[in-house]
């Protein structure tokens, strides 16, 4: 199948896609939650339409977000910045339906701009569940939402909502000790609100993951407060859809034997190099690392390859994998699961091409939604 594709190429399917969004739509089903697709974490144009078969709606970080949410999805919208600005707000709110603010003087400032709007805040739990401090948005100094104490004696007229985000690739057994802790010290808003998002970092879609649980938590919290309660998963819509499809550019030696890809860790994969984590290869095991540390030894029948990207970063390494057949320039080398969080993160580092969009639908029809070429280089530059 990728035999005369151009690479480098993203690829989404179809029929993976839906049953990720046919999981997340049961939970919404038996739970009266609303779910949303975090646009931050997954933003294909041409699968946007198929998400919205199934979700409530897109939550946004910013006016070009709100802007693509509406333009490709058109349904409930909702909206969220560390800090708005002046000459994007007016549209923001012309586009959303929820708005929340991360500030009281945003919320003081903006309030009567965006008096259309469901207005809330972003509450700082002081207590997150992230596997590294780098994605942990209630750490310490975190810029990120309101702690309980700064809402003491606040005025909050005209807020409807409260939203958290404490959850990082985290279960419905982490989700239940983050409410715990929203509980304790929000409970006297809650109360007063009518809605609450529970944010992202919701890993619903990963095998194991625990479905009744997450919606047991959802039915009773929202029984129990009566709010409408919205998740907003970005990672788990675009969970295992789709591959990131290369090409052997060329081989050296220098120890070991090296490929050179038409692609790049640094501006393709950036989360194997920012969480970090290894990506799986088709037809191929992890010997070791992007870093050097050893996962497993070579067999007699297998090559080892250390898998490198094309710009002129020494760290664009991918990892040391073992194929069963030499590789040879020219031959394909496909990086699993890489459709989440590289799309909407991927640069043109090193002015080396963006991967293509493609989309393999339900009938296994293969076809280019995007071609990025050398002038969508230039208008970045």
């Amino acid at each position: 199948m990728y035999g005369k594709i151009q690479t480098p190429a993203y690829i989404l399917e179809e029929d993976k896609l839906r049953k990720n969004c046919e999981l997340l739509a049961y939970v919404s089903e038996e739970s009266g939650a609303k779910i949303l697709l975090a646009l931050k974490g997954f933003a294909f144009s041409g699968a946007m339409r198929i998400v919205g078969e199934y979700l409530q709606g897109c939550t946004c970080s910013g006016l070009w977000e709100a802007q693509f949410a509406k333009e490709y999805m058109d349904k409930e919208i909702h909206t969220y910045s560390p800090a708005f600005k002046d000459d994007e707000i007016k549209t923001i709110s012309s586009l959303s339906h929820h708005i929340v603010f991360n500030s009281l003087y945003q919320f003081e400032k903006y309030k009567n701009i965006c008096a259309k709007n469901s207005l809330g805040l972003r509450c700082n739990l002081e207590f997150s569940l992230a596997p590294k401090e780098l994605y942990n948005p209630c750490g310490r100094y975190s810029r990120l939402g309101i702690r309980a104490k700064d809402l003491m004696d606040a005025n909050l007229e005209g807020i409807e909502g409260l939203h958290f985000h404490a959850l990082c690739e985290e279960s419905a057994q982490a989700l239940e000790q983050v409410l715990k802790v929203f509980e304790n010290n929000f409970s006297s808003w809650i109360k007063k609100m009518k809605w609450v998002n529970f944010g992202g970092g919701h890993h619903i879609t990963k095998k194991g993951y625990d479905i009744q649980k997450l919606i047991d938590l959802c039915k009773k919290f929202s029984d129990k407060y009566g709010v409408q309660v919205y998740l907003e998963p970005g990672e788990a819509v675009g969970w295992q859809t789709g591959v990131l499809v290369s090409s052997v550019v060329d081989l050296v030696e220098n120890e070991k034997k090296i490929a050179i890809l038409d692609t790049s860790s640094e501006a393709h994969m950036p989360d194997t190099i920012i969480m970090p984590y290894t990506s799986e290869v088709q037809d191929a095991r992890i010997l070791s690392t992007r870093e050097g540390e050893n996962i497993s030894s070579l067999e007699k029948d297998e090559t080892a390859y250390l898998l490198t990207g094309n710009t002129c970063l020494a760290g664009d390494v991918m990892g040391e994998y073992a194929f069963k057949k030499e590789l040879k320039r020219g031959d394909k080398v496909v990086f699993l699961d890489q459709i989440h969080y590289s799309i909407v993160k991927n640069t043109t580092f090193n002015g080396i091409r963006l991967p293509n969009l493609m989309f393999l639908d339900k009938n296994k029809n293969l076809k280019t939604i995007r071609e990025f070429t050398y002038e969508d280089y230039a208008k970045r530059n």
